[in-house]
């Protein structure tokens, strides 16, 4: 079966959008599995809605990485947004052309040509995912360097050469996962600047480049692991493609900005869902509170109850009906967005969390659950009995079932976590700081009552004493019994 190319598309009469020839606007450091799934979708997606007509070079920010076979296929890859979407099951398929090739810097031609990229007329854009680590000064990295190590003295030295060819300053979009990501990313510059003694010149020209923090959303599983569904796919698509990747339908792209940038990308135009705005922050704080907060809050309590995997919860109506609860009822008044904005958001998550696409094991999002609970679910708490002077129902539960999850019937406390045995019988080993796992292996035969006192005095876990919330040490005590003694589903159902 041929490779996946231009031609062979032409050949097979290919129906699909496809741009074969544009002007290289973007300039790419990453070229992963996310990035191709998440940026280069929505550019691909600007070319055919809004006539944006542009293609993005692609830079492998390490020296082991995809060029090669991005290059084989002449930029070309299938992509498959796959999930539900109000409620309906969703598998689409796209043929990606937006981009143009891909560098490997640690050459030296692709180095020269990433330089000639970087004084191109054409250019616009520079976009990066290079992971959490990437954004970070190393001294080490010299301005002569072909190329330096790092990611933001790759980008110092691609500035320095647009500067000094007299081209225009350009938008970068940050997509990595740390907090104000394009702020740290512009420190990291202007560390190398002092540090290379590049002239004041330069300093000014960069405050013409606009650095944006973003925020990306989109879970990419990225390849398909099944060699028979590989095949399948294959051959109803009629070519073979090395470079297959898979995202949840779901998607959306905050990009903090000034308001002309808005216009400025193409995104608006084409209808996606990449707003710009002032802050992210608040984003953030959304995508914390009701995603990511969700996942904690009902995963232990539904690990208790018999599930293993989050789909399965979605089809049950007492687990669903508890999550949607908790987020419409008790997370979201909390928040500082338009109320449409987070029910619309909250109200999707249940599509995400249903896929039939992904088994998201409950088990892999218990993961150091303590810290967890208190960035992602402790603040909607404390702020909602702020708010209302009310203890949250779910919410409440959700910390109930934390101590559940920790304490029902230790085993014992080995290297790989502690042991602990759910009502159906199986052993579990729970994962989390190593401090955490022996204060609850210390207190394995405490009371219901020493227990969770001894859980909420624990100013190390919390940052404050949480037994000194008027009534919630009682609300808790009393929701263990009911976890203990009837189940954790039947404590779930009592909050409806």
């Amino acid at each position: 079966m041929e490779k996946l190319s231009y031609k062979v598309l032409k050949e097979q009469g290919f129906a699909g959008y496809l741009l074969e020839d544009a002007p290289e606007r973007v300039l790419q450091f990453g070229e992963g599995n996310f990035l191709r799934a998440f940026v280069d979708y929505w550019f691909d997606m600007s070319n055919e809605k809004a006539g944006w007509n542009g293609k993005c070079v692609l830079v492998q920010p390490i020296a082991p990485g995809l060029a090669g076979l991005i290059n084989e296929q002449e930029g070309l890859y299938t992509l498959y947004l796959r999930g539900r979407q109000n409620g309906e099951k969703v598998d689409q398929k796209r043929v990606i052309s937006s981009v143009s090739r891909c560098l490997n810097p640690y050459e030296q031609a692709d180095y020269e040509a990433m330089m000639q990229v970087a004084v191109s007329d054409d250019l616009e854009y520079i976009v990066s995912n290079t992971t959490e680590a990437g954004i970070v000064y190393d001294p080490a990295c010299q301005k002569d360097d072909c190329p330096p190590s790092s990611f933001p003295a790759k980008l110092t030295q691609v500035l320095y050469h647009r500067y000094h060819a007299g081209k225009p300053g350009l938008v970068i979009l940050s997509c990595e996962l740390i907090d104000n990501n394009g702020k740290e990313l512009k420190k990291c510059v202007d560390q190398y600047v002092t540090q290379w003694g590049l002239e004041a010149g330069f300093c000014d020209w960069l405050e013409t480049c606009t650095f944006c923090s973003t925020l990306v959303d989109r879970i990419v599983p990225g390849r398909i692991r099944d060699p028979e569904e590989t095949a399948r796919l294959e051959a109803e698509n009629g070519y073979h493609d090395e470079l297959i990747d898979v995202g949840e339908i779901f998607g959306v792209w905050n990009i903090e900005g000034p308001a002309w940038l808005e216009n400025k990308l193409p995104f608006k135009a084409a209808g996606l869902n990449c707003p710009v705005v002032p802050d992210v922050t608040p984003y953030k704080k959304r995508k914390v509170r009701i995603l990511n907060g969700a996942h904690t809050g009902f995963v232990l309590g539904a690990y208790l109850a018999g599930f293993d995997i989050v789909r399965d919860c979605m089809q049950d109506d007492t687990v669903r009906g508890f999550m949607n609860k908790m987020l419409h009822e008790e997370v979201i008044p909390t928040l500082p967005l338009d109320k449409q904005d987070l029910e619309d958001f909250a109200s999707a998550v249940q599509d995400r969390f249903n896929n039939p696409f992904v088994n998201h094991e409950l088990m892999s999002i218990s993961l150091n659950s303590t810290s967890k609970w208190r960035a992602r679910n402790m603040p909607s708490f404390l702020e909602y009995i702020e708010k209302t002077g009310s203890l949250p129902t779910c919410l409440t539960a959700s910390f109930a079932a934390y101590v559940a999850f920790f304490s029902n019937d230790i085993q014992a406390l080995t290297d790989k976590g502690l042991v602990c045995r759910r009502p159906k019988g199986n052993e579990y080993v729970c994962s989390d700081d190593r401090w955490v796992l022996e204060f609850y292996f210390d207190h394995k035969d405490d009371s219901i009552e020493a227990l969770v006192h001894a859980v909420m005095t624990n100013e190390k876990m919390w940052g404050q004493d949480l037994s000194q919330i008027d009534g919630f040490e009682s609300a808790v005590v009393s929701c263990l019994h009911t976890i203990r003694e009837q189940g954790a589903l039947a404590a779930m159902q009592a909050c409806l």
